[in-house]
C-alpha cells in the first residue's frame, strides 16, 4: 500500500493524503455489522447492542489508525498470521470480493462480526495505541459532541444503520429505530452507541477529506465536530477508556 503522509496546519487540523483503495474499501466494510432490527427482548438486545459497540468502536479506530500511519507494513501494524479467526467464528464476515482478492488475513480480522476477544483484540487495542494524538482527537471530538447535543439520537443511529446495511432499506429503518429507542430510554447505552458511531464516523470522513483533496489540489482538512466535555468515567466503559485515551499512556485531558 502507498504510504499517506500526515500533514498538519498550524492548529493541528489533520489534512490527509490520497487514501489507498484497500483502505477506502475497509472503511466502509467495517461499518457492516448486524445491529438488531427490534429492541425486544429489551435486556438481551441491550446486551447484544453493548458487545457490537464495543467491536465497532476497535474496528473503526483500528482503521482510522492505519489511515494515519499510512496502511503501510510495520511492527503490529498486521495481525499474527497464525492467529486468523477460526472458520467457525466467522460464518457472519461479509467481504467484498475484490477486497479478499488485496488481502492477507488482516481483512478477515477486521470484517469478522464475531464477538471481539482474545489475540485479535490484543492485536486491535495495540494498533490503536499507536494513533497519532491529533488522530485520535478527531475521534475523541466526535464522540464528545455526541453525547452532549440534543440531536446525538437522531444522527448516530442513522449513521450505524446506513452503514450496517448499505443494501437493504427496510433493515436500516428498522434498526436506526431500534438504536433510537435504545438512546432514548437507556441512558447508560449512549456512551457506548456514541463510541461506535465515533469511531466508524472519523474513518469515513477522513477518506471524504482525502477525495475533496484531490479533486481541488489544495489540502483539505477533516471534518470534526465541536469537542465537548468528557463523560463521567462511571458511565464509560473500561473499554471505551482505553481506546479513546482516557488512560494510559495515551489519556486525553
Amino acid at each position: 500500500m502507498g504510504e499517506t503522509v500526515l500533514a498538519f496546519r498550524p492548529e493541528a487540523r489533520v489534512n490527509p493524503q490520497p487514501v489507498p483503495e484497500e483502505l477506502a474499501r475497509l472503511v466502509r466494510e467495517v461499518q457492516r455489522v448486524p445491529w438488531p432490527l427490534w429492541t425486544e427482548p429489551a435486556t438481551r438486545t441491550r446486551r447484544e447492542v453493548a458487545e457490537l459497540c464495543r467491536l465497532q468502536t476497535a474496528r473503526g479506530l483500528t482503521v482510522l489508525a492505519l489511515l494515519a500511519l499510512g496502511g503501510r507494513e510495520g511492527p503490529g501494524n498486521h495481525p499474527p498470521a497464525t492467529d486468523t479467526p477460526r472458520t467457525a467464528e466467522t460464518r457472519r464476515v461479509q467481504v467484498d470480493p475484490d477486497v479478499a482478492e488485496a488481502g492477507d488475513h488482516l481483512w478477515r480480522w477486521l470484517t469478522a462480526t464475531n464477538r471481539l476477544a482474545g489475540p485479535r483484540q490484543q492485536w486491535m487495542y495495540g494498533v490503536v495505541d499507536r494513533m497519532p494524538g491529533a488522530v485520535r482527537e478527531l475521534a475523541v471530538a466526535n464522540w464528545t459532541w455526541a453525547l452532549g447535543t440534543s440531536h446525538g439520537g437522531q444522527v448516530t443511529s442513522a449513521f450505524l444503520a446506513g452503514g450496517a446495511y448499505p443494501d437493504d432499506g427496510y433493515s436500516a429503518a428498522h434498526a436506526t429505530v431500534a438504536l433510537l429507542r435504545l438512546w432514548e430510554r437507556r441512558p447508560e447505552s449512549r456512551p457506548q452507541i456514541a463510541a461506535a458511531w465515533a469511531a466508524t464516523r472519523t474513518p469515513a470522513d477522513w477518506c471524504k477529506a482525502a477525495e475533496l483533496s484531490a479533486a481541488y489540489g489544495a489540502p483539505v482538512p477533516i471534518f470534526s465536530y465541536p469537542r465537548g466535555a468528557l463523560p463521567d468515567r462511571t458511565s464509560v466503559r473500561p473499554w471505551a477508556a482505553r481506546l479513546f485515551g482516557l488512560e494510559g499512556p495515551h489519556r486525553c485531558a
